[in-house]
């Protein structure tokens, strides 16, 4: 018995020894709620727009490099435009020389009577975030960086950003440009950014130009006699050192950094075709803002799943049908057009319900169709109901939270003999009422 006492007592040892020099990841698995250290930070679905999770979303913050998602978007826009290609050249002006040549902007080093690319100025711009490469293109497209400027807030407008604000395209402050600074901007002035105009601005560019992750995801690439190498640690880069920072399925998008900004990363990952988009601004070092980026995406990977709710066809009680006036069937069955699929948190399915919200104006005064109604005729809209814990809503302002109601079958108009006929069963229908009414008040 001692033997076997001695022998159990000796294997915990062992079994606790070689634990000790298991290296632990770098990331632990997201608990049920997070904590993230940052001054503001955002976690959205992509694919719906939904909010998993939110901290001070909705403070101006300076975004510092962030900003050049926004001169990405546009130079994609451009492309698609055929404003510009990727193979026009431009060569360096002496302004973007200096800018260029300051080891204070991480310059890269540009070299002046040289035809660069549209292409290679973007991968400089969106994989080191140049920044001389950066006005270079703002300048190709706008003339100026000034009215690149106005272009930029003027999208910002048109996706709905809030909280944002442009003075120039690369994130800098414009302080710290001299007298280089947009012209038609304040020279003490700085770009400005909410966590959740970020991830916003990051949607879209991930959404309306998915490509433009083929060249957010890649570690390092040649450019101009000189690799130039990714600030995204969480890429597969090979340095040794930056290996704990790696995330599977991280392929974008930007870092920032000044004095004023401090570290702020807007990320995005996509595992089993689910996406995410991540914003922490105003971390203290480099690698916290990838260490709470980290948490943040654990989180939504571990504790989210995409969930077909209700399927196409569904039927909400006491809303399945609509009253039609002069058609061949006193009413019509309504229903869902497409099925209804969201992020939820796991176990949660029972806590949301359907709302159908009926159009108005597809009704008359008693609140009737009108036939001739068609199959598939869109007569409202079905809203998710969330009866949880929190809702932080969707980023996108209707987001993906409503799905089309529409009819379930044609119902074909009365012909018109049997319309006047109804006509006047009503009438005396009503006029019988009326007499009966009447009678009643005598008595």
């Amino acid at each position: 018995m001692k033997q076997s006492i001695k022998k159990g007592v000796f294997a915990s040892f062992i079994i606790m020894l070689l634990t000790s020099f298991v290296v632990q990841p770098t990331f632990v698995q997201a608990a049920e709620t997070v904590d993230i250290n940052a001054e503001s930070a955002i976690l959205v679905d992509a694919n719906s727009g939904k909010i998993l999770y939110e901290k001070n979303a909705d403070e101006a913050l300076p975004p510092a490099s962030m900003t050049k998602m926004m001169t990405e978007y546009l130079v994609w826009e451009a492309i698609e435009k055929g404003t510009i290609t990727w193979d026009d050249t431009t060569q360096i002006s002496d302004v973007l020389y200096k800018v260029s040549a300051n080891t204070s902007f991480s310059g890269i080093g540009l070299r002046q009577n040289i035809d660069y690319t549209v292409r290679d100025l973007y991968n400089a711009m969106a994989i080191n975030s140049d920044n001389a490469t950066t006005m270079a293109l703002a300048e190709l497209i706008a003339g100026t960086e000034g009215e690149f400027v106005k272009m930029m807030n003027a999208k910002a407008e048109e996706m709905g950003l809030p909280a944002a604000k442009f003075v120039n395209s690369t994130g800098l402050d414009n302080k710290s440009l001299g007298e280089h600074y947009p012209e038609g901007t304040n020279p003490d002035d700085t770009n400005l950014l909410s966590a959740k105009s970020a991830a916003l601005l990051g949607y879209h560019l991930v959404t309306d130009y998915p490509e433009s992750l083929d060249i957010s995801s890649i570690p390092e690439i040649e450019f101009d006699e000189q690799m130039i190498r990714n600030w995204n640690w969480m890429l597969p880069h090979q340095a040794t050192f930056l290996k704990p920072y790696v995330y599977e399925g991280v392929d974008g998008l930007k870092t920032g950094f000044t004095e004023k900004a401090g570290y702020c990363f807007t990320g995005t990952a996509e595992r089993n075709g689910n996406r995410l988009i991540s914003v922490v601004m105003k971390t203290a070092s480099e690698e916290e803002r990838f260490k709470e980026t980290a948490k943040l995406l654990d989180y939504g990977f571990t504790h989210f799943e995409s969930k077909e709710l209700f399927k196409a066809g569904y039927q909400v009680k006491d809303q399945a049908t609509l009253p039609v006036i002069k058609g061949k069937s006193d009413e019509v069955e309504i229903a869902l057009k497409d099925s209804f699929t969201a992020p939820i948190k796991k176990g949660e399915e029972d806590k949301y319900t359907l709302q159908f919200e009926i159009d108005q104006a597809k009704l008359n005064n008693e609140g009737e169709l009108e036939a001739p109604v068609k199959k598939g005729e869109k007569v409202g809209t079905a809203t998710l109901i969330y009866d949880g814990d929190a809702d932080n809503g969707y980023i996108i302002e209707k987001g993906n939270n409503k799905i089309d109601v529409v009819t379930t079958k044609a119902v074909e108009k009365k012909n018109w003999f049997m319309i006047m006929l109804g006509s006047i069963g009503d009438f005396f229908r009503g006029l019988v009422t009326s007499i009966v009414d009447m009678i009643k008040g005598l008595f």
